[in-house]
């Protein structure tokens, strides 16, 4: 009677097994099988304090695993790992193991923006065009409202010059104000990190000058230098970049300067006009606002490019030694 009663045990505990062993089996086919209910691209966001509970619904009424049960086995068998808040794109199929991953690793859904040194606000609001988040004259409407500046630059007449370059991490739901805020906020950051005496808004436009007139690092200090001799004697910067940029204010540049931009009234030309230009004309990286807050030790008014193509400059004291390096100039490109 035991034995028979040990037998109908055995056989209760292999069954048992069995069963055990067959559910998970099928739980790891289920956990393991991509599925996709949706068509084309999906958009979840998950604020903050979401529960599980509520993430597993959102995601099977997307269509991004199968059954709520699904998401919240896989949560059951990676115990520990913690949901991450965020936007999150799906376009293909997963397994409800993947999107529990994806979510527990943040993997968050983003545009990426790079901003270089010597972009100006026309640049960055073409890139941003291209990314499809908003568009470009919408961004540009908000980089003319300098409010976001003002605590730093009273003078500042737009944002440019204060659009930090730096790589930006924008969503779907960034607006051309938020992006704007962060931008400024980060060269607030840089700005304030430099602990320096001088004033910003000379400090941002003179470098931006440098920034758009040197693509040698090594060289921008000695740029600076030429520019602060230049506005100590009331002598015209004479910087083509700022031509450059008076004719894309005024809607009419056309890839080159011509002899009508150098004449023009504009108050950004420096041909025309003594002084720094009324504002920055680009964003300026961080060696350039070095190189106007600690200057070369130097003499020099000018400077023309080498014809050797490397990009650097010879410098001048004298008007006379800047037109014979201009003309070895003409005659290098010439050759």
């Amino acid at each position: 009677m035991i034995r028979k009663l040990f037998r109908t045990l055995a056989t209760f505990a292999l069954l048992a097994a069995l069963l055990a062993a067959l559910a998970a089996g099928y739980a790891a086919f289920r956990l393991a099988r991509p599925y996709q209910g949706f068509a084309g691209e999906v958009y979840l966001d998950f604020p903050r304090g979401t529960s599980a509970g509520r993430i597993a619904d959102m995601l099977m009424e997307s269509g991004v695993v199968s059954t709520r049960w699904d998401f919240l086995m896989a949560r059951a068998f990676r115990r520990g790992r913690t949901l991450q808040a965020g936007e999150y794109r799906f376009d293909r199929p997963a397994s409800p193991l993947e999107v529990f991953g994806r979510i527990a690793r943040g993997d968050t859904f983003y545009f990426e923006l790079v901003v270089p040194e010597g972009w100006n606000m026309f640049d960055i609001a073409d890139a941003v065009g291209r990314l499809g988040l908003f568009r470009a004259q919408d961004f540009l409407a908000a980089a003319r409202d300098p409010s976001l500046i003002r605590d730093l630059d009273p003078q500042a007449p737009t944002l440019e010059g204060y659009l930090f370059p730096d790589t930006y991490r924008l969503t779907r739901t960034t607006t051309p104000q938020g992006l704007c805020r962060q931008m400024t906020n980060k060269f607030r950051e840089v700005w304030t990190g430099l602990h320096a005496n001088a004033s910003v808004h000379e400090t941002v436009t003179m470098a931006s000058l440098v920034e758009k007139e040197s693509k040698l690092a090594e060289e921008r200090p000695q740029v600076a230098a030429v520019f602060e001799n230049r506005a100590r004697i009331g002598m015209k910067l004479d910087c083509d970049p700022t031509t450059i940029y008076a004719a894309l204010l005024d809607h009419r540049y056309r890839g080159k300067i011509y002899r009508s931009d150098l004449a023009s009234d504009n108050p950004y030309n420096t041909y025309r006009h003594v002084g720094l230009p009324p504002g920055p004309i680009a964003s300026p990286g961080l060696v350039s606002i070095h190189a106007v807050l600690d200057p070369a030790a130097s003499d020099a008014l000018y400077f023309v490019l080498r014809p050797d193509g490397s990009g650097a400059h010879e410098f001048s004291r004298t008007i006379a030694a800047h037109e014979a390096a201009t003309a070895r100039y003409r005659r290098g490109v010439r050759r």
